[in-house]
């Protein structure tokens, strides 16, 4: 797992070429990253699947509950079979954007 952090931004990209194991590490280092909008890099996977998406979920959840973004960056996915609770972007700079958005409607109480 390597961790870049430039601004409120941290974004984390798996290497060891295990999403399970990737999950499970990021569940146990998460009090690390609470506090950072998080970008989870897994263009290095291609066969990401629906349930490797969905592993992502309890996480997902308690970071927006701290009002803070969490977006998968996933190459040459169906991004419409996975629920709307995930963000999910093709490349690294829409998961810029997406995180400008939120922190733009954060700042404007939405």
């Amino acid at each position: 797992m390597k961790v870049e952090t430039k601004g409120h931004i941290t974004t984390i990209r798996e290497t060891q070429n295990n999403l399970e194991a990737f999950v499970q590490k990021l569940e146990c280092e998460y009090k690390t990253f609470e506090n950072q909008n998080l970008i989870l890099d897994l263009l290095k996977h291609d066969d990401v699947t629906v349930a490797n998406i969905k592993s992502f979920m309890p996480l997902a959840k308690l970071h927006k509950k701290n009002k803070k973004s969490f977006v998968l960056v996933v190459n040459d996915f169906d991004f419409n079979k996975v629920p709307t609770s995930l963000t999910i972007v093709p490349t690294k700079l829409e998961a810029h954007d997406i995180i400008e958005m939120e922190e733009i409607e954060r700042d404007l109480g939405f």
